[in-house]
């Protein structure tokens, strides 16, 4: 698909359209949607926004790409002044005293932020039902999940509500819901992105990525946010990645797919005979491919809820009520912050919690926590191995097909092991594109540290091949 946001800069400078038209327009979708995407409206900071575009075009001024082009966050990302709520009980009524870096990148840029969206609670989810706002239904089919945990921000932009939307991917909670939702969705490298004003569930693999119906368009936002942040020592400085240079797959020889993803029962039987018809068709273009071996889908999972249950226990410490949050009064200090957290955080939260602190203490941290931390760096050697090897991953986002409202909260051990071909491209730290086609639920193409070039150049490859 075309770029959006070329399309609608060029209707902008040629005054086809005005900026507050377009903006109101979106806020009045946004109003009456049934998808349930929406935590909060941005209308007043969003409007005042479109009025300045609009004054500077009929001023003769001359606006950037990204200027007057709406676009929604997920709730959460802070943005001063506002709610920032993280679909929870405890932050509902939070208001954020500063703005993410990511974000204020594309403030300065000019883009027009239009909505907080829906997300599992914390990020904690893989369906977007776990909120205190409802469950997010699904762009293409409202009876299903949206995904998770950027639920709210995929199914805006598959239905037009934003241009695009930036989520936030710890597990692939950007690459999953864009593929229940035929967008691309990318996690970029880790740390290419500043983290700062992102609330953190695992800091370790926390990154913040782009939603958007085109691959120009993810290439546009991505270039906008990244960069060095002395807010966040994890981040780094990047080259910026231009249109040309992912124009061209004279580079990309051989792909790699990972045999137990598979040659396995889990797979949905149609994902399965989809992602063997596209690597043929791959093949068929003078593609090498190989396949690969990889650690199973059970040890994937429960290494990265080890090690993500153990972060978000000592990040959501933080929050007891003292500081942040509602506070509940008790006749004690101890009991204040014992009903505070037990009353506000949702019942999934408090799993991840008490999981991340068992194994966190003493007895269990050797036997279970280090034992994850050791997982964890066999599979970046597995991930340096391959690469030697091959110049992508090709994988399905998902082993099975969105499941309907409801079904997931019944099962949260279904709904962790539906993050078994995401979590470890999470694990690795890896650049991990979902590209809307392939499969019911997209493909996931995946390249080695700091290559996110190469993942959209890919990206484009596969557009008119499969």
């Amino acid at each position: 698909m075309d770029s959006q946001i070329h399309k609608i800069h060029q209707q902008l400078m040629n005054k086809d359209i005005t900026c507050t038209a377009l903006v109101q327009e979106k806020l009045e979708v946004l109003k009456q949607n049934t998808h349930n995407t929406v935590n909060a409206l941005l209308d007043n900071l969003a409007l005042d926004l479109a009025d300045k575009v609009d004054t500077k075009i009929a001023n003769g001024e001359t606006i950037g790409l990204l200027e007057g082009i709406p676009f929604g966050i997920k709730d959460v990302y802070m943005v001063q002044g506002t709610k920032t709520t993280a679909s929870s009980d405890l932050l509902k009524n939070y208001k954020s005293a500063y703005t993410a870096t990511a974000i204020q990148k594309l403030l300065d840029a000019g883009a027009i932020p239009i909505v907080k969206e829906n997300c599992d609670s914390f990020g904690h989810g893989s369906s977007s039902e776990n909120t205190i706002f409802g469950a997010v239904k699904n762009a293409i089919n409202p009876d299903l999940v949206g995904g998770g945990s950027s639920g709210g921000s995929a199914v805006n932009v598959a239905k037009d509500y934003t241009v695009f939307s930036i989520g936030g991917d710890t597990g692939g909670s950007v690459r999953q819901p864009a593929g229940y939702n035929k967008v691309y969705g990318l996690k970029p490298t880790y740390g290419r992105i500043s983290r700062f004003g992102l609330m953190a569930y695992a800091s370790s693999t926390d990154c913040v990525g782009p939603i958007a119906k085109s691959i120009e368009d993810i290439r546009i936002v991505l270039n906008v946010m990244s960069g060095k942040d002395v807010k966040d020592q994890t981040s780094y400085a990047s080259a910026e990645i231009t249109q040309d240079t992912i124009s061209t797959s004279e580079q990309i020889k051989t792909v790699g797919y990972f045999k137990n993803f598979i040659e396995t029962d889990a797979i949905d039987a149609n994902i399965k005979t989809d992602f063997l018809k596209a690597i043929e068709k791959i093949k068929a273009k003078g593609i090498e491919i190989k396949a690969l071996d990889f650690f199973e889908s059970e040890t994937l999972v429960s290494t990265y809820y080890t090690l993500a249950m153990a972060e978000t226990a000592s990040n959501l410490s933080r929050l007891d009520g003292t500081n942040y949050g509602n506070r509940i009064e008790a006749d004690n200090l101890k009991e204040t912050y014992a009903v505070t957290r037990s009353e506000n955080f949702s019942e999934e939260t408090k799993r991840r919690i008490v999981g991340g602190n068992q194994v966190l203490s003493q007895g269990f941290s050797d036997e279970i926590y280090l034992k994850g931390l050791a997982l964890r760096d066999s599979i970046s050697e597995n991930f340096e191995r391959d690469f030697e090897a091959v110049d992508i991953i090709l994988s399905p986002v998902t082993p099975n097909t969105p499941p309907k409202i409801g079904d997931s909260l019944k099962d949260p051990h279904a709904m962790y092991l539906s993050d078994a071909y995401t979590v470890g491209f999470s694990l690795g730290q890896l650049p991990t594109l979902t590209v809307p086609q392939g499969t019911e639920t997209g493909l996931q193409i995946t390249a080695a540290k700091h290559n996110d070039e190469l993942v959209l150049k890919f990206a484009n490859f596969l557009k008119d091949k499969i």
